[in-house]
């Protein structure tokens, strides 16, 4: 496949998902709102690459992966889409072209591998003409994934072994978090992890971080100043609206405590070192309620003034600002006071409107 017919297929691939999706432009690494639920993914999820319209140009760059690189990201996102692969299936396929090729459709490898995925005409996969196109090779990688069994719930290395059998089984997990904002840029859809459930109480509360164990609590006696609690989550795992409302606030807030300067949320930050949340948004929801979500890594997903459903994405978890760590954290505000003194303990709030945490 030539460059140029490649080029098109990649933004014709990425602007069917987005049109969709509803994602109106890709911002650096920066998505539109999803949701976590096992029920059924958006319409978005399993966009027909067969029907795309045609789009000139290349795609933008997102963080820092090229404009090739996000054109061939696209390609294996539209191909599981055709074929009604779940938006996790097609972060499992980004992380493992990332792995293999770093998304670079290369002529050659390891003996003789070849494409997006390094697959070898010797192992069967097809013949070098075939796993050069990446639409082929994104075919037969999900062909494969599609015959394990168990392998939605399985995590993401293992998944993907299953189907490459690499000598270096354990490589593909640390791919996971960028696949994920790739995938959740060109789609609008972030995928579910494995068990990974947004279930949405009768009040119309959900958990922000399903399944996440609570750590350090609310206002404790080693930590009186604490005015939320921490939910424990590996870097880059969703992070969801609590309830509906509308987003107050999306901010920055790292200090360097020894300057007084801005120490930056696109980096980690420091227990002794930094202080604030990090990157973080506000919520307000009816009843005069607030909700704060903290340590965010990367720049949320919202804006302010937009409105969100009980479970939207909002961002993914981190450890920017004030932070030893990657998690959540997680605090309510009532009589829609962001303050310190309007903060209540948000584990006793979550059990009284039946979402509890942890």
């Amino acid at each position: 496949m030539s460059s140029r017919a490649l080029a098109a297929v990649a933004a014709a691939a990425a602007a069917i998902l987005l049109a969709c999706s509803g994602l109106t432009q890709l911002l650096g690494g920066a998505a539109a709102a999803g949701n976590c639920s096992v029920a059924e993914e958006p319409a978005s999820a399993f966009a027909s690459v067969a029907t795309r319209p045609s789009r000139s140009g290349p795609l933008a760059p997102i963080g820092s992966w090229t404009s090739e690189q996000v054109g061939n990201a696209a390609i294996i996102a539209a191909v599981g889409a055709r074929l009604k692969i779940p938006v996790r299936g097609q972060v499992i396929a980004v992380a493992t072209a990332m792995q293999e090729s770093r998304l670079i459709n290369l002529a050659g490898g390891d003996r003789d591998s070849i494409g997006l995925f390094q697959q070898r005409p010797s192992q069967g996969w097809g013949t070098p003409a075939q796993v050069h196109d990446p639409e082929y090779a994104a075919t037969r990688f999900y062909t494969k994934l599609q015959s394990i069994t168990g392998w939605q719930s399985m995590p993401l290395t293992r998944a993907a072994q299953a189907v490459q059998v690499s000598a270096y089984p354990d490589a593909y997990a640390k791919w996971e978090p960028q696949a994920a904002q790739l995938v959740a840029a060109l789609t609008g859809v972030h995928p579910a992890g494995p068990g990974c459930t947004t279930v949405i109480a009768a009040s119309g509360w959900t958990s922000p971080a399903p399944g996440a164990e609570v750590g350090s609590g609310f206002r404790t006696a080693d930590r009186p100043g604490h005015d939320g609690v921490d939910l424990i989550e590996a870097k880059g795992h969703p992070i969801h609206a609590a309830a509906a409302g509308t987003v107050t606030r999306v901010r920055c807030n790292a200090i360097d405590v020894r300057t007084g300067g801005d120490w930056g949320c696109n980096r980690d930050g420091d227990p002794d070192l930094t202080s604030g949340c990090g990157w973080y948004v506000d919520i307000n929801h009816a009843g005069g309620i607030v909700t704060r979500y903290c340590h965010q890594l990367v720049r949320p997903y919202v804006q302010v003034g937009r409105h969100v459903n009980a479970g939207d994405l909002i961002g993914l978890s981190g450890s920017s600002g004030h932070s030893s760590g990657p998690h959540l954290h997680y605090e309510v505000h009532l009589n829609a006071d962001h303050g310190a003194g309007s903060a209540i303990n948000p584990v006793t709030f979550m059990q009284s409107v039946g979402a509890p945490l942890g």
